[in-house]
């Protein structure tokens, strides 16, 4: 009785009586047909004819909405851009689509001629992938890698694809059409290694692919790859070590040593090199390899302060072993993308430089510990008295550059060239430090700022990669004496002195980096870039990483 007299009130039996759909009480169910629309498109009742309503209102109909008249939806009011790039270096072009909205890209010439039925997507992207890699793991920046995985996959066919680079992985996506499912495949970059030999071949290899005059199909592409895979170094084992204690001896020179400072680096270099091969060869980490490289230099330089020998710059070993192991590379490559927009690579990098650079701070302090307690008496403050000597210095600072161009493996008609480069340098350097009183941030940001600028020059005449004429010629400004400097502070238990100069270090470091990026950059209003100044029109470099 009580459940039929709750039937009879209208009161719930069970929890089904609560579905959204049914009706709250007191409104009568109705049925929805068209005579009775729920729609929120649908015009409401009595709201008057259609042609009243003003132009724009949701209720009005389009003007002209046929496929015959339709209007010119999502264009601009300039019109699309149209970019001739065709007599420019193809590093140019491609950065230059890449920077373009994926939907005003201009449609790709064929470089190369597909097999009868169309280009072998797989393989592309394959052979794509495979050359970025090389790119990547011999220190290209990321743009330039995506600039020529873009150049290679265009060139065989592949226009809508999309390349993307961080520091371990290489991915690319192919879109055939907008009813086609994507196609991706991704390369894993596990092996890192410095050799601007092959990384010269490889950029040859992009630029003949990209070349309208150069037919090279997909086996001779991959034929072309494989040997430079298989190619030997172009140095010996034992040339790379004697240019190793020659760079560290040349750099005691640079800092005031004299004869026997130069044969002291020498040796010291020489063993750290032996000594991180050795560790290579036993599979220890790089971090374990740069502790170990620091310490021979260190040791010496204890071992003459013990001595205590006069006219001996004991400091000057230590200082010209710290020349030969700064990660000078690493820090221009990460700054580089940082600044091009490429933030998780970058961010990569410079954790790589930190680790580095802990591992020589161990190493160091380790011996200068050892050597306190041994009774030595390092003065800290000889460490910043270079005495100044022109001539001396500038054939010191193209010893240096030659001698580093040689450790990165570069080809040998480079050599020459980025030795004058270093020296236009440490030459610029020194007129706006020594001579004119400048500091030594911005004196080491113009200096660098050169090296960019002429590098970049440089590489675009001989439509090649920038690196092999920059990286060895920022050698004589990297901060050895700085770093000793803090390090020996740090020994004494002079903590808050010791971090400030290890920040001044840091700080031209990255003065370094930012000036050759920003010669870089300035070689460009040098150029002439057909079409690329209205291509890229409310979309520069600076913007298409923040959404507008």
């Amino acid at each position: 009785m009580a459940e039929a007299d709750g039937a009879e009130d209208g009161k719930p039996r069970s929890d089904e009586a609560h579905s959204a759909f049914t009706p709250p009480p007191g409104m009568e169910p109705g049925v929805l047909d068209d005579d009775r629309p729920t729609s929120e498109f649908v015009r409401p009742p009595n709201t008057g004819p259609v042609p009243s309503e003003p132009e724009g209102s949701a209720f009005a109909a389009p003007a002209t909405y046929s496929a015959a008249q339709s209007p010119p939806a999502h264009t601009p009011g300039q019109g699309f851009p149209v970019a001739q790039l065709k007599d420019s270096p193809w590093q140019d072009r491609m950065r230059t689509m890449l920077r373009m909205p994926v939907d005003v890209r201009p449609v790709p010439d064929l470089v190369q001629r597909p097999s009868e039925t169309g280009p072998a997507v797989g393989r592309v992207l394959d052979l794509t992938l495979r050359i970025g890699e090389l790119l990547l793991s011999g220190g290209e920046g990321s743009e330039d890698v995506e600039a020529a995985m873009f150049a290679v996959a265009r060139s065989y066919g592949l226009d809508r694809c999309e390349p993307t680079v961080t520091f371990t992985m290489l991915s690319i996506t192919h879109q055939p059409s907008l009813v086609d499912h994507p196609v991706s495949a991704s390369r894993t970059v596990r092996r890192r290694g410095t050799d601007y030999t092959r990384l010269a071949a490889v950029f040859r290899l992009v630029a003949d692919i990209s070349s309208p005059e150069t037919d090279i199909s997909l086996e001779e592409a991959y034929r072309r790859l494989a040997e430079i895979r298989r190619n030997r170094h172009p140095y010996p084992t034992w040339v790379l070590t004697a240019a190793a204690g020659l760079l560290a001896g040349a750099a005691s020179v640079l800092v005031g040593g004299g004869v026997v400072v130069f044969l002291a680096a020498a040796l010291g270099a020489v063993l750290g090199d032996r000594l991180a091969w050795l560790c290579a060869g036993r599979g220890l980490p790089e971090f374990y390899q740069f502790v170990v490289a620091a310490m021979p230099p260190a040791a010496f330089g204890v071992a003459l302060k013990l001595a205590e020998i006069e006219d001996i710059k004991a400091s000057a070993v230590i200082t010209g072993g710290l020349f030969a192991l700064l990660p000078g590379r690493a820090l221009v490559a990460a700054v580089q993308d940082g600044l091009t927009g490429f933030y998780i690579t970058a961010a990569a990098r410079l954790l790589e430089v930190m680790y580095l650079f802990i591992g020589i701070i161990m190493g160091v302090l380790v011996v200068l510990y050892l050597g306190l307690q041994l009774g030595a008496s390092p003065k800290p403050e000889e460490v910043l008295q270079i005495t100044q000597r022109p001539l001396v210095q500038i054939a010191a600072s193209m010893a240096l550059v030659f001698t580093f161009a040689i450790l990165l493996q570069q080809e040998r008609s480079t050599v020459w060239i980025v030795t004058l480069n270093g020296a236009v340098a440490w030459v610029t350097f020194g007129a706006l430090h020594y001579a004119g009183g400048i500091p030594p941030v911005p004196s080491t940001c113009i200096a660098a700022g050169l090296v960019g600028l002429f590098g970049q020059l440089f590489s675009r005449y001989r439509f090649a990669s920038a690196l092999p004429y920059v990286t060895a010629a920022i050698g004589p400004l990297l901060p050895g004496s700085a770093t000793y400097y803090g390090l020996l502070l740090i020994a004494e238990d002079r903590l808050n002195e010791g971090l400030g100069s290890l920040v001044n270090a840091a700080a031209i470091a990255l003065a370094i980096a930012i000036g050759v990026n920003l010669g870089s950059e300035t070689s460009r209003l040098f150029m002439r870039i057909p079409g690329a100044a209205s291509a890229v029109k409310g979309r520069a470099a600076a913007k298409r990483t923040r959404g507008y």
